[in-house]
Protein backbone atom coordinates (compact mmCIF):
# COMPACT_ATOMS: atom_id res chain seq x y z
CA UNK A 1 0.00 0.00 0.00
CA UNK A 2 1.49 3.64 -1.24
CA UNK A 3 0.74 6.74 0.78
CA UNK A 4 1.33 10.13 -1.16
CA UNK A 5 3.74 11.06 1.82
CA UNK A 6 5.70 10.16 4.45
CA UNK A 7 3.50 9.17 7.82
CA UNK A 8 4.77 11.10 10.61
CA UNK A 9 6.69 8.02 12.38
CA UNK A 10 8.23 7.73 16.28
CA UNK A 11 12.36 6.80 15.35
CA UNK A 12 11.84 3.74 16.84
CA UNK A 13 8.85 2.01 14.91
CA UNK A 14 9.65 -0.49 12.60
CA UNK A 15 7.01 -0.12 9.38
CA UNK A 16 4.79 -2.83 8.75
CA UNK A 17 6.71 -4.31 5.98
CA UNK A 18 9.01 -5.27 7.73
CA UNK A 19 6.95 -6.92 10.85
CA UNK A 20 8.09 -10.81 9.34
CA UNK A 21 11.70 -10.32 10.06
CA UNK A 22 12.11 -9.80 13.69
CA UNK A 23 12.12 -13.57 15.29
CA UNK A 24 8.74 -14.84 17.49
CA UNK A 25 8.78 -13.27 21.01
CA UNK A 26 10.62 -10.24 19.75
CA UNK A 27 9.99 -6.90 21.43
CA UNK A 28 9.21 -4.60 18.40
CA UNK A 29 7.45 -1.20 18.22
CA UNK A 30 4.91 0.04 15.48
CA UNK A 31 3.13 3.26 14.75
CA UNK A 32 0.03 3.81 12.49
CA UNK A 33 -3.72 4.79 12.11
CA UNK A 34 -6.34 2.79 13.60
CA UNK A 35 -8.08 1.13 10.76
CA UNK A 36 -10.06 -1.36 12.75
CA UNK A 37 -11.11 -1.66 16.46
CA UNK A 38 -13.00 -4.91 16.97
CA UNK A 39 -14.05 -5.95 20.55
CA UNK A 40 -16.17 -9.63 20.47
CA UNK A 41 -18.19 -10.84 22.86
CA UNK A 42 -16.83 -14.11 22.78
CA UNK A 43 -12.58 -12.96 23.07
CA UNK A 44 -13.12 -12.70 26.84
CA UNK A 45 -12.14 -9.09 26.37
CA UNK A 46 -9.68 -9.42 24.62
CA UNK A 47 -9.58 -6.45 21.83
CA UNK A 48 -7.69 -6.34 17.81
CA UNK A 49 -6.83 -3.70 16.36
CA UNK A 50 -5.60 -2.96 13.00
CA UNK A 51 -2.91 -0.61 12.34
CA UNK A 52 -1.77 0.85 8.98
CA UNK A 53 1.25 2.71 7.92
CA UNK A 54 2.22 3.80 4.70
CA UNK A 55 3.63 -0.13 3.92
CA UNK A 56 0.48 -2.00 4.93
CA UNK A 57 -1.19 -3.04 7.94
CA UNK A 58 -0.25 -4.63 11.41
CA UNK A 59 -2.63 -6.96 13.76
CA UNK A 60 -2.44 -6.26 16.90
CA UNK A 61 -3.77 -8.45 19.85
CA UNK A 62 -4.19 -6.31 23.17
CA UNK A 63 -5.47 -8.80 26.65
CA UNK A 64 -7.62 -7.63 28.88
CA UNK A 65 -5.20 -6.22 31.47
CA UNK A 66 -3.24 -4.06 28.60
CA UNK A 67 -6.96 -2.92 27.37
CA UNK A 68 -7.56 -1.48 31.05
CA UNK A 69 -4.38 0.17 31.48
CA UNK A 70 -4.25 1.70 28.16
CA UNK A 71 -8.03 1.99 27.59
CA UNK A 72 -8.23 5.84 26.55
CA UNK A 73 -5.63 5.37 24.12
CA UNK A 74 -7.08 1.98 22.88
CA UNK A 75 -10.41 3.82 22.21
CA UNK A 76 -10.01 7.44 21.19
CA UNK A 77 -6.38 6.89 19.79
CA UNK A 78 -6.57 7.82 15.67
CA UNK A 79 -3.04 6.83 15.61
CA UNK A 80 -1.36 4.66 17.77
CA UNK A 81 2.58 3.71 18.46
CA UNK A 82 2.17 -0.24 19.99
CA UNK A 83 5.06 -1.81 21.31
CA UNK A 84 4.88 -5.54 22.19
CA UNK A 85 5.73 -9.16 20.97
CA UNK A 86 5.79 -10.79 17.86
CA UNK A 87 3.90 -13.93 17.51
CA UNK A 88 3.23 -16.04 14.96
CA UNK A 89 0.23 -18.46 14.14
CA UNK A 90 -0.62 -20.12 11.09
CA UNK A 91 1.68 -17.64 9.03
CA UNK A 92 -0.19 -14.80 10.53
CA UNK A 93 2.20 -12.35 12.39
CA UNK A 94 0.71 -10.28 15.19
CA UNK A 95 2.16 -7.98 17.60
CA UNK A 96 1.06 -8.82 21.48
CA UNK A 97 0.47 -5.43 23.15
CA UNK A 98 2.29 -4.64 25.94
CA UNK A 99 2.32 -0.16 25.98
CA UNK A 100 0.58 1.78 23.64
CA UNK A 101 0.59 5.33 23.66
CA UNK A 102 -1.96 7.77 21.64
CA UNK A 103 0.38 9.93 18.93
CA UNK A 104 -3.09 11.18 17.36
CA UNK A 105 -1.16 14.71 17.96
CA UNK A 106 1.63 13.86 14.76
CA UNK A 107 -1.53 13.61 12.43
CA UNK A 108 -2.68 17.45 13.41
CA UNK A 109 1.47 17.78 11.86
CA UNK A 110 0.39 16.79 8.66
CA UNK A 111 -1.72 20.05 7.87
CA UNK A 112 0.67 22.77 9.85
CA UNK A 113 3.04 23.72 6.63
CA UNK A 114 5.74 24.45 9.37
CA UNK A 115 6.07 21.12 10.63
CA UNK A 116 7.79 20.33 7.28
CA UNK A 117 5.27 17.30 7.01
CA UNK A 118 2.07 19.06 5.04
CA UNK A 119 0.84 17.98 1.88
CA UNK A 120 3.01 19.19 -0.96
CA UNK A 121 0.22 21.63 -3.01
CA UNK A 122 -2.08 21.33 0.22
CA UNK A 123 -2.05 25.33 -0.01
CA UNK A 124 -3.71 24.90 -3.62
CA UNK A 125 -6.71 23.22 -1.81
CA UNK A 126 -9.86 24.15 -3.78
CA UNK A 127 -13.15 25.84 -1.97
CA UNK A 128 -16.36 25.97 -3.58
CA UNK A 129 -18.34 29.22 -3.35
CA UNK A 130 -22.17 29.77 -4.28
CA UNK A 131 -22.55 31.52 -7.48
CA UNK A 132 -26.11 31.81 -7.33
CA UNK A 133 -28.64 32.10 -4.88
CA UNK A 134 -29.51 28.92 -2.88
CA UNK A 135 -33.12 28.61 -4.13
CA UNK A 136 -32.06 29.38 -7.72
CA UNK A 137 -31.75 26.17 -9.80
CA UNK A 138 -28.55 25.08 -11.40
CA UNK A 139 -28.41 26.55 -15.38
CA UNK A 140 -28.91 22.89 -16.80
CA UNK A 141 -31.81 21.89 -14.64
CA UNK A 142 -35.03 21.11 -16.14
CA UNK A 143 -38.10 22.92 -15.07
CA UNK A 144 -39.98 21.69 -12.90
CA UNK A 145 -42.98 20.61 -15.16
CA UNK A 146 -39.96 18.66 -17.85
CA UNK A 147 -38.91 16.43 -14.75
CA UNK A 148 -39.39 13.04 -16.04
CA UNK A 149 -38.08 9.80 -15.47
CA UNK A 150 -36.15 9.72 -18.07
CA UNK A 151 -32.58 10.18 -18.41
CA UNK A 152 -31.55 13.84 -19.12
CA UNK A 153 -28.68 14.80 -21.82
CA UNK A 154 -28.36 17.63 -19.85
CA UNK A 155 -26.00 17.17 -17.07
CA UNK A 156 -27.00 20.08 -14.62
CA UNK A 157 -24.08 21.88 -12.96
CA UNK A 158 -23.65 22.39 -9.32
CA UNK A 159 -23.52 25.91 -9.46
CA UNK A 160 -20.14 26.38 -7.72
CA UNK A 161 -17.08 28.40 -9.02
CA UNK A 162 -13.41 26.75 -7.87
CA UNK A 163 -11.08 28.98 -7.37
CA UNK A 164 -7.03 27.83 -7.40
CA UNK A 165 -4.84 29.99 -5.49
CA UNK A 166 -1.66 29.59 -7.26
CA UNK A 167 1.71 28.77 -4.83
Amino acid sequence: MSHALSWPRPPSALVAARLHEPHSGARVSVAGLVLVRQRPGTAKGVVFLTLEDETGVVNVVIWRKVFDHFRRAVIAGRMLRVTGRIERQAGVVHLVAEEIEDISALLDRLSDPMSGLALPGAQNVCHARPSRAANQAPPNAPSPSARTSAPSAARPTCGCTISITPP
